[in-house]
C-alpha cells in the first residue's frame, strides 16, 4: 500500500505544484484581499480535496466512466465559473477598483475566502480526471476502499503545504506593494488568464457534445 500511496503522491504532488485554477485563485485572493483571506482559500481547497477523495472511493470515476456526459458538464460549470471570476477582475478594471477578482467590493469574508478555494477545485474537471486516475491505479493495485479513501487526507496535506506556500508569497509585503503599483496590469493578467481557461473548457465541452 505504501508503495502505492507514494507513486500516486508524488504525481499528484507535481500536479498541484504546476500553475491552473487552484494556484491562480490563491494567488487572486493573496494579492487582493491578505493572508488570512488567501489561506483561507487554501483551506477550502483542502476540504475540496477531501470531498474529491471520498467521491471516488465510493465509485465516482466509475460513474463518470459509465456517464461521461457527467464531466461534460462539469467541464461546462467549471468554465463558466471562471469566465465569471475573469468578468469581475476585467470588469474591476474598468471601474478603477483594485479588488482581484472579488465577488464584491467590501473584502471577502472568511466564509466567502473558504469558499473561493473549496468552489474552484471542485469545478475543476481537471481534478476530476486526476482523481478518477488515482482511484483507477489505486484499487488496481489491490487497495480497500478505506485505502483508498485514507489516500485523500494526504493529497489535502500536500495541497495546502504547496498552495499556502503560493498563498505566503503572493501575500508578502513585496508582492502586495507591486500589486498596489501595477494593480491594473495584474488584474487583467488574472483576468485574461481566468477567462483562457474558462474558455478552453467551455470548448472542451462542446467538443463532448459533438463527438
Amino acid at each position: 500500500m505504501l508503495h502505492a500511496f507514494l507513486a500516486v503522491w508524488i504525481g499528484v504532488a507535481l500536479a498541484q505544484a504546476s500553475p491552473g485554477p487552484n494556484m491562480m485563485a490563491v494567488a487572486s485572493v493573496a494579492l487582493g484581499q491578505g493572508r488570512r483571506a488567501a489561506l483561507l482559500a487554501v483551506l477550502g481547497i483542502g476540504c475540496g480535496t477531501l470531498v474529491w477523495a471520498a467521491a471516488v472511493s465510493f465509485g465516482l470515476g466509475s460513474l463518470f466512466a459509465a456517464f461521461p456526459h457527467l464531466l461534460t458538464v462539469l467541464k461546462f460549470a467549471g468554465g463558466l465559473y471562471l469566465l465569471l471570476v475573469a468578468w469581475r477582475a476585467l470588469r474591476a478594471i474598468a471601474a478603477g477598483n483594485a479588488l482581484t477578482v472579488s465577488t464584491s467590493k467590501a473584502p471577502l469574508t472568511d466564509a466567502q475566502a473558504w469558499r473561493r478555494g473549496f468552489v474552484v477545485v471542485m469545478t475543476n474537471p481537471k481534478a476530476a480526471l486526476m482523481w478518477s486516475a488515482v482511484a483507477t491505479f489505486l484499487f488496481g493495485a489491490g487497495l480497500e476502499k478505506w485505502q483508498v479513501l485514507a489516500f485523500g487526507p494526504l493529497v489535502a496535506f500536500s495541497a495546502m503545504t504547496i498552495y499556502g506556500a503560493y498563498g505566503l508569497l503572493f501575500s508578502t509585503a513585496i508582492a502586495l506593494r507591486t500589486y498596489d503599483r501595477f494593480w491594473r496590469i495584474i488584474e487583467a493578467a488574472f483576468g485574461l488568464a481566468f477567462g483562457a481557461l474558462g474558455a478552453t473548457l467551455l470548448l472542451w465541452g462542446l467538443r463532448d457534445l459533438r463527438a
